[in-house]
């Protein structure tokens, strides 16, 4: 059986010359004569201590099996750098069936040249891992296409950790060397126009499919090029779905859905990894149709799924250090684009107070997030951001811009076993002094561990009516007493 039968496709007759794709600079090499130089097209961020092409005698002497993973992704990037050659300036592919079918006869040619003999699985598993080369995100892309992967840690070419069900481990993927992870993440942030480099060693950017991405390499990064990637869902999330979770309950959802649809300023606040974006995608489904959104982003992640949505990012200096465009400048610029809500994917620093300002004069419903542990702490965080904006204003005049502009604080909470959950839906009910006076409508608690080492929660109404219950009725929303756990009069308590 010849080998692309093996891998699925059909044998093609010999190509013509007339039809024959660009070669490279010079014939495909054997595996028993040297390998040209000029016939390798390697970039300049690809690994250039790839193995040379195994001979029959090297395969005798070599104790390591064929099938050994090192040797695998040896091999494969072999194949990959002559795969490239002979593309010559259709090196890009992208994935699709005509692509695959290319591959396939090329793979099928080199690899026979390679002098190597696997089992049919093993050549399977190698052609795998060329086309994740050619047209993914190297060896981390099977972890991408796990959907109980959450997130990816990569921490140098050897130790490559994921998160799953909210749980760290290691895994038994690695990278050759530390060029061939930046050959990774030039692959990534090549098509957003971004780039990193020895002068500024850190970017942010995001996957095809909205995924968040960080890297940064060295002389920042000790023990070699780190990247870090949050993957989303690829179906969209509803607010039953955080529900049947256990996220929140099916009281809250229906008190945060009046809540967006009534046009409150709402705050998502929490930890690193706790879900705020995800809690955010979720709440801005409740947004109307027929309204506008512009949304804000450092690296665009956000996921709407309205059809009137204007999309905004941020961009980072070209590198004479000109043309920064920062969240703070979008959010100037969104208020005369027309917006009915504006959505900021994360307040970070000054475009705090362009916020608040925003809030206040008249665009209402806006959301956003940001980092803080508490509802009482994301106060303190919008007050320090707000300092940072250079206004020099009086820490009073924060607090009021603060009570004034936020409705509601949605606290998100990543528990010790990897639970995520909502633990505190908080009103903000003005000042009392130089205080900001905070309300809790309802709150998590913590009952225990089971023997597994799973933590006991209970999501519970505080029993108090927020003050903007007549707001909330004005939209329609006549929400009974059993959500914020009080009665009707003369309604007896069950027990």
């Amino acid at each position: 059986m010849s080998l692309l039968k093996r891998l699925g496709g059909t044998t093609q007759p010999p190509e013509s010359p007339a039809t024959a794709p660009v070669r490279g600079p010079s014939p495909m090499p054997t595996p028993l004569s040297p390998i040209p130089e000029a016939s390798v097209a390697v970039a300049p961020s690809e690994p250039r201590n790839l193995a040379p092409a195994p001979s029959q005698s090297a395969i005798v002497e070599d104790p390591t099996p064929a099938t050994d993973p090192k040797r695998m992704l040896e091999l494969s990037l072999w194949i990959v750098d002559r795969i490239q050659a002979s593309l010559g300036n259709q090196s890009e592919l992208k994935r699709s069936s005509e692509s695959e079918k290319l591959l396939q006869e090329r793979f099928a040619r080199i690899y026979q040249q390679s002098g190597q003999s696997l089992p049919d699985t093993a050549v399977k598993e190698l052609f795998t891992m060329v086309c994740d080369e050619l047209m993914g995100f190297g060896p981390i892309q099977q972890l991408l296409n796990d959907d109980t992967v959450s997130e990816v840690m990569v921490n140098g070419p050897n130790m490559v950790y994921v998160e799953q069900k909210g749980k760290l481990r290691l895994t038994p993927v690695h990278f050759v060397n530390d060029e061939h992870v930046l050959k990774v993440i030039d692959r990534i942030i090549r098509p957003l126009g971004r780039r990193i480099d020895r002068k500024w060693p850190m970017v942010d950017a995001r996957l095809p499919d909205g995924s968040r991405v960080n890297a940064i390499i060295p002389p920042c990064a000790i023990d070699g090029s780190t990247v870090t990637i949050r993957k989303f869902s690829k179906n969209k999330l509803k607010i039953d779905d955080l529900v049947r979770f256990g996220s929140m309950s099916p009281e809250m959802g229906e008190f945060l859905r009046a809540c967006v649809i009534s046009r409150l300023n709402i705050v998502v606040s929490g930890g690193t990894g706790s879900g705020k974006t995800t809690l955010l995608n979720v709440l801005s489904n409740f947004i109307p149709e027929d309204e506008r959104i512009v949304t804000i982003e450092d690296s665009a992640e956000l996921q709407l799924a309205q059809d009137h949505v204007v999309r905004l990012e941020a961009k980072p200096a070209e590198v004479d250090g000109t043309g920064l465009v920062a969240i703070r400048d979008l959010v100037k610029n969104s208020l005369r684009m027309r917006p009915e809500r504006v959505v900021i994917g994360e307040c970070r620093g000054g475009e705090t107070l362009d916020m608040l300002q925003a809030m206040n004069t008249g665009h209402d419903g806006s959301l956003t997030t940001l980092h803080a542990n508490t509802p009482r702490d994301a106060l303190a965080r919008m007050e320090t951001m707000s300092m940072m904006a250079g206004m020099d204003l009086p820490l009073r005049v924060i607090r009021d811009q603060i009570a004034a502009a936020i409705d509601v604080i949605v606290q998100q909470t990543r528990l010790d076993d990897g639970q995520r959950k909502v633990s505190y839906i908080t009103e903000v009910q003005g000042m009392e002094g130089d205080t900001v006076v905070l309300q809790d409508i309802f709150k998590l608690e913590i009952l225990g561990k089971t023997p597994e080492g799973k933590i006991q929660t209970e999501m519970r109404p505080t029993g108090v009516r927020p003050r903007f219950t007549p707001r909330l009725e004005a939209h329609g929303f006549k929400l009974p007493p059993s959500i914020f756990g009080t009665q009707m009069p003369g309604q007896k308590k069950g027990w």
